[in-house]
């Protein structure tokens, strides 16, 4: 059966430092993190991307099938790896360390999409990550929305910018175009401040709104989410908790915001799902263990805000 939300882009096993200094292996990878905390709301979910035939790319098949994300659409390379990050945490928050250069996913172009898959989904989601890592992933990334678009699904965009894989010139230049095509916008605000010179959040909705998105979900971290339709806008206050690692915080919000849209919620519904999604996802260490289940996520929005 085809899913509803197909995510494209780049996994990357995660070695995350602990208190005591030692790292502790997981998974990571923005746009697999997304699909992972989409699957666990409950969602139909699959992944498209390149990895190694290697231990690594064994262990994503092996996550992705336990957590119910299809696989139909990944492929195992024998000629490329699969990337490797390092997370490292102190007084500035955490830092992470890339080692993706020639991975499978960044060798993946515009001729490796697999068109029907495509075709038949309700929500391609992407980021600026998934179009950074190389110039045929970008293409890959521009060719898979107007495939989808053209077969009338929707399009999620996650701007995710990291300057250390691009310059800030070229990151404005391919995200927005992206993002012109893209219906449902999730720039975090720190990453749309440095692409769009704007610093006020409806300012920086109406640019997005403008470029032609029908839903933008701007997150404000603790503050919350400013959620904006062009009819509608209303800011969706966060949830508190003590964290101790915010490292895919923004994917959580991802994948339980767009878990919720797929399931027929309004996208100022969703965005309070996610929120909460995402804050429960800061308690524990990693991108993958601390994400929250469904059963997690409406007990702790049943506690009230």
């Amino acid at each position: 059966m085809t899913p509803d939300i197909l995510c494209l882009g780049e996994p990357m096993l995660e070695f995350n430092q602990q208190p005591d200094g030692n790292y502790l292996p997981g998974h990571g990878g923005d746009t697999s993190n997304c699909a992972i905390a989409a699957a666990r709301q409950g969602a139909s979910v699959g992944y498209l991307t390149h990895i190694g035939a290697d231990t690594f790319g064994n262990s994503f098949m092996e996550l992705w099938q336990a957590e119910g994300v299809d696989t139909s659409t990944v492929r195992q390379v024998s000629d490329a790896h699969t990337g490797v990050y390092f997370v490292t945490h102190g007084a500035n928050g955490h830092e992470f360390s890339y080692f993706r250069a020639g991975s499978a996913s960044s060798r993946m172009g515009p001729d490796d999409l697999p068109v029907a898959a495509l075709q038949s989904v309700k929500i391609l989601h992407v980021s600026g990550i998934s179009q950074a890592i190389s110039d045929t992933a970008a293409d890959a990334v521009f060719a898979a929305i107007r495939m989808l678009k053209e077969a009338g699904g929707m399009v999620s965009y996650d701007t995710n910018l990291r300057l250390k894989l691009w310059p800030i010139e070229r990151a404005r230049a391919v995200t927005h175009a992206a993002m012109a095509q893209c219906d449902i916008a999730l720039p975090g605000m720190d990453d749309a401040e440095q692409l769009t010179g704007l610093s006020d959040p409806d300012a920086i909705a109406d640019f997005y709104l403008n470029l032609g998105a029908k839903i933008v979900a701007l997150t404000l971290g603790a503050e919350g989410t400013l959620v904006a339709t062009p009819d509608k806008r209303e800011r969706v206050k966060g949830r508190q908790v003590e964290a101790v690692d915010a490292t895919a915080a923004g994917d959580t919000f991802d994948g339980a915001f767009l878990s919720r849209i797929v399931a027929g919620d309004d996208p100022f519904q969703a965005a309070r799902y996610a929120n909460a999604a995402a804050a429960l996802s800061t308690q524990g260490y990693g991108a993958v263990a601390p994400m929250p289940r469904k059963d997690a996520v409406e007990a702790f929005l049943a506690e009230g805000d």
